[in-house]
């Protein structure tokens, strides 16, 4: 694995994990998880799985690695046959490479078997695990999954709908499950939607998903988001939509539209790419700044940078290349080349930047630490000017639902002003999106977002402390 001072996503926000899950009887169903799965690989890339059931058993395969290295070898999918499946992609910034803590979890007690995933966090799972070990239960990993497993068991029912109805309302914070039986698919949201989910239709079946552009993937229909606080139960007779849970306030994560998500996904019906344009456009109108051309960093902020150059009325050009080919397992640097670990990642085209005064639109900035290195690099390569401009407000305030952030100590924008931190990064001038602005530009209501690490408002506090996160 790339060490964790090399990669240029340990300085940004990073979503923990991708679910999917399919009920669709006479497909290829482990084959259609893997593409799935694929198609949400940005969504996490330390671990993969998928799950299988046939009406009688629960069969998975999971591992460490991407979706490519954990089922390079084909049989492993030939195996997995059967009509409902569930699929797992996961990044940690803990026990990350442990091959224990990969999903999907498949547990089997008196109610029988069950294959979970689940992506979010919960802010009083720390809480919840010492409680139920204390009550006897022994715990094998470290996921939020096994507690949900363990809260089902002691329910006392046998149905899994009622024992759910039971469990559910002891979790506090981001969740997002799907739930397999031999028989059934189930989906979970929580009652704020902190991480999106969505249901769609084949020809043959449905299909769950953390994003919509798995649908396309596997040729399948949009149908509609899974409500905040809903339980949606596939099975022969199709989808039940059960409400286990009103909610008082939906808090779907702005960063899904800032970073998280691909661009042709569509999330409460806004198309991310639409949105990252909107957010460019609207940067730009709060900072007008002068020069030559408009560059993002790939590949988040592209479509931000596009919107940005259009406003300004500048070219838009690709001032960087990404080396796509960068496995997780290149060799680690010794500590004198260790500032070279960005660029074996990305590299700016020196005949565009060159003599130029650019704009560089990036999506946020955590720590700094990447930003100063990429101003460096356009420096190098002979920018005569460097503007940093980027889509979402300075970073304050660390997740607790399920985004690997910095401790609050250790973000930048936490303890410096935006010069200093201009200065600090080496840029000629640095211009953040206003919160304002940058949820205008959603034309969703403002209340339904959770924007915390803008503003340190949480929408739901548990009794966790930061090292729980």
């Amino acid at each position: 694995m790339a060490a964790r001072g090399m990669s240029m996503h340990d300085d940004k926000m990073r979503d923990e994990c991708g679910v999917f899950g399919i009920y669709s009887p006479g497909s290829n169903v482990a084959q259609l998880t893997y593409y799935g799965l694929y198609a949400l690989q940005h969504r996490g890339q330390e671990s993969a799985g998928i799950a299988v059931a046939n009406g009688r058993e629960i069969k998975g395969e999971k591992g460490v690695g991407l979706v490519s290295e954990v089922f390079a070898d084909t049989s492993k999918l030939e195996q997995l046959q059967g009509h409902i499946a569930v699929g797992h992609v996961r990044y940690s910034g803990v026990d990350s490479t442990s091959p224990v803590n990969a999903q999907p979890l498949i547990v089997r007690y008196y109610g029988g078997s069950h294959a979970i995933v689940h992506n979010g966090n919960l802010v009083n799972g720390r809480k919840l695990r010492l409680q139920l070990e204390r009550e006897g239960s022994i715990f094998q990993t470290a996921t939020d999954s096994e507690i949900i497993a363990h809260l089902i068991a002691r329910s006392g029912e046998s149905d899994l709908v009622a024992a759910l109805k039971k469990a559910l309302p002891r979790l506090k914070g981001a969740f997002t499950f799907i739930i397999m039986t031999p028989d059934k698919l189930i989906a979970i949201r929580d009652v704020h939607g902190f991480r999106p989910l969505s249901l769609g239709e084949t020809a043959a079946g449905f299909v769950l998903a953390s994003e919509s552009c798995a649908f396309d993937t596997v040729g399948a229909q949009f149908v509609r988001d899974v409500k905040p606080g809903e339980m949606v139960v596939i099975d022969k007779n199709g989808p039940q939509s059960i409400q286990y849970a009103e909610t008082d306030k939906q808090a779907m994560c702005v960063f899904e539209y800032i970073y998280f998500a691909r661009p042709d996904s569509n999330l409460l019906g806004q198309n991310v790419h639409m949105v990252r344009k909107r957010l460019g456009r609207r940067l730009a109108e709060e900072h007008p700044v002068e020069a030559d051309i408009v560059t993002g960093v790939p590949d988040s902020s592209l479509s931000a940078a596009s919107g940005v150059a259009e406003q300004l009325g500048l070219p838009y050009e690709m001032g960087f290349i990404k080396n796509r080919y960068i496995g997780r397992t290149f060799i680690e640097p010794s500590p004198e080349l260790r500032a070279l670990g960005v660029q074996l990642k990305l590299n700016p085209v020196r005949q565009i930047v060159a003599g130029k005064r650019v704009v560089m639109v990036d999506d946020s900035i955590v720590r700094g630490t990447t930003s100063k290195r990429i101003v460096e690099m356009l420096r190098q390569a002979g920018a005569r000017e460097v503007n940093v401009l980027i889509t979402s407000p300075p970073v304050i305030s660390p997740c607790y639902y399920g985004v690997h952030t910095a401790k609050a100590q250790e973000l930048i924008g936490a303890h410096l002003e935006i010069k200093e931190i201009a200065r600090e990064i080496g840029a000629d001038y640095l211009g953040f999106l206003s919160e304002e602005g940058m949820l205008e530009c959603l034309n969703l209501p403002k209340e339904d977002f959770c924007t915390a690490c803008f503003n340190g408002s949480y929408p739901v506090l548990g009794e966790e402390d930061e090292e729980s996160v």
